[in-house]
């Protein structure tokens, strides 16, 4: 059973408390399908977001089966949260959508008893006939079907339905409206239905009116038109601009008290308490597993992305080598003159050696940077988008149990083999054509170190940004800032470098190669071209970038930890 009583939310807006609810008091037994309607800005969502618990109400309790939500949350697999659109990748098919809801919530134990659960959900819905199609091929109300049929993967005793009827025909409404009845017979599981719209109301157990944050209505929906005095529920509407909400809430209060549930009604934790066995969430390691798989099918099958990662993948290393097409050359010596040597030919042979050094010098440390900041570009496309285009999946499935660490510790994973990818045949290829001077392996470290660090700075700021265009944005600005506070084009002042250099990734990759370069005869040119100090050791810039990667990597954890439903 599900209970509220004085349930009320505010906000606190240019100074003055704004009241959302105000006073909410009902009761609903199981196996019922509730409508929740009312005009635009009533407090439908509110009131269904307040019983989910995305936010708390800030006076009244809501009681479960006895237990007051306050103290003890929902287990994730006794509630489910269909919101108003259809929160699933296009890329995948139906059966593939509901298999992998099953999988990432509950612990089922063989693949067989996987099975059995998934045939029955499409089979409950109506969908098994669509199970081998895309989701991006779908209609509008078979998407609203496999949002339910998502959220039956634990079996959840209560469903949680935001406007999954909007925007629909009237028979695609209808459907959608008698499979919610059906699936609230189907266990004895409470439907609560957010909706504007009045279609299939004869499916509905009880009606629940709310009108500016009160409730003015809550029975059958055959007394409906009674009580407001009008033909059809469709005049209902009109018919509550006719006295305030307050005088509408104080009418029903004294017309259906019996319906009405007060505080000292409510029943205390630990009576009638639900006895009936939860099932297991999914572990960590087979959530890990299953994100995984998913990742790789839904990469494989978006070809316009795996398109650009290869043409950046094997593009960016040919922009480095046409400025090297052969090679670097070699660094030319300072000539070795006798006390009758000519002064004026020694003085310009010595400039000419100066100035091949220099030329020299300064095609490898352009070269150096030039593969850094194009891994850092790299980066972030790698990452930017790649928890803020999917966040309203992530938190759906957040709610129903999905571990931020199994979902984290995937997209590090992922994007690991990415890094590597990338910076390896760049290191290689531009070694090969070019021949930098320097260990090869140190080097590629390096660079694998400075892809990898932009690479979760940006998943970062992709877990805390709310949309995929703003992570992109602000990515872009970053990346923008590496080249010139690197020190590698023109120096900074002492005092503003001090600022700036431990934040710039591309600073220590470069200065870390160039100082693997200090052996050779190529640093002596090297040494001429570079407007700033170098690290000492290329030790400390591998250790600054792997901080640089950590930071990025906790940044996103904090973001994942944080709600960020709309």
């Amino acid at each position: 059973m599900l209970q509220l009583a004085n349930v009320s939310y505010s906000l606190t807006a240019e100074g003055e408390e704004v009241n959302l609810l105000k006073e909410i008091s009902f009761s609903i037994e199981p196996g019922s399908l509730v409508a929740i309607v009312g005009p635009s800005g009533c407090g439908k969502t509110t009131l269904l977001k307040s019983i989910a618990g995305f936010q708390e109400q800030t006076q009244g309790k809501i009681v479960w089966y006895g237990r007051c939500l306050m103290a003890e949350d929902f287990a994730p697999t006794e509630v489910g949260y269909v919101p108003q659109f259809s929160i699933a990748y296009d890329l995948l098919t139906v059966e593939e959508s509901v298999r992998g809801a099953v999988q990432l919530r509950v612990q089922l134990g063989s693949r067989k008893k996987v099975d059995e659960r998934v045939n029955a959900i499409l089979d409950q819905t109506g969908m098994q006939d669509l199970r081998d199609l895309r989701v991006a091929v779908l209609s509008g109300g078979q998407k609203r079907r496999l949002g339910l049929a998502m959220e039956l993967a634990s079996n959840p005793r209560l469903l949680l339905c935001d406007e999954v009827t909007s925007g629909l025909d009237c028979q695609s409404e209808r459907e959608i409206v008698e499979l919610m009845h059906q699936i609230s017979r189907d266990g004895q599981r409470i439907v609560l239905n957010v909706t504007h719209s009045f279609g299939g109301i004869e499916f509905m157990d009880s009606v629940l009116v709310l009108y500016r944050g009160r409730l003015v209505y809550h029975g059958s929906p055959e007394m409906l038109s009674h009580y407001f005095g009008v033909e059809s529920p469709d005049r209902v509407y009109a018919r509550l601009r006719d006295k305030s909400a307050f005088d509408w809430h104080e009418s029903w209060r004294k017309h259906g008290e019996d319906s009405m549930v007060s505080a000292a009604a409510m029943l205390p934790a630990g009576d009638a308490q639900d006895t009936e066995k939860l099932p297991e969430v999914a572990g960590f390691f087979r959530q890990l597993s299953v994100l995984l798989g998913r990742k790789r099918r839904l990469f494989l099958r978006d070809r316009g992305q795996l398109v650009l990662h290869l043409a950046l993948m094997l593009g960016f290393p040919l922009l480095v080598v046409i400025f090297a097409l052969d090679g670097v050359g070699q660094m030319p010596k300072s000539p070795l003159h006798d006390a009758g040597s000519n002064l004026m030919e020694a003085v310009e042979m010595e400039r000419q050696v100066i100035e091949d050094q220099m030329r020299i010098g300064g095609l490898i440390s352009g070269l150096v940077m030039f593969q850094i900041i194009l891994l850092t570009l790299t980066g972030a496309n790698n990452s930017a988008r790649e928890i803020a285009a999917e966040r309203l999946v992530y938190e759906k499935e957040k709610f129903a149990g999905l571990r931020p660490m199994s979902y984290l510790i995937s997209k590090v994973m992922f994007l690991g083999v990415l890094v590597l990818a990338q910076s390896m045949w760049m290191s290689v290829f531009v070694d090969r054509f070019c021949g930098l001077p320097g260990p090869l392996m140190e080097r590629t470290v390096l660079l694998v170190l400075v892809n990898g660090a932009m690479t979760g700075i940006c998943l970062g700021v992709s877990a805390l940004m709310r949309t995929a265009e703003q992570a992109s944005l602000l990515s872009i600005y970053l990346v923008g800032f590496q080249l010139p506070l690197s020190g590698a084009v023109l120096a900074l002042s002492d005092s503003l470098e001090r600022i700036t250099q431990p934040f710039i990734s591309a600073y220590w990759s470069w200065s870390g190669q160039l100082e693997l370069m200090k052996q050779t005869d190529f640093f002596v040119g090297i040494k001429r071209t570079i407007p700033t100090e170098l690290v000492d050791q290329s030790a400390l810039s591998v250790l600054v970038l792997c901080g640089h990667l950590v930071a990025g990597i906790v940044v996103a954890w904090f973001g994942l930890r944080r709600t960020q439903w709309d």
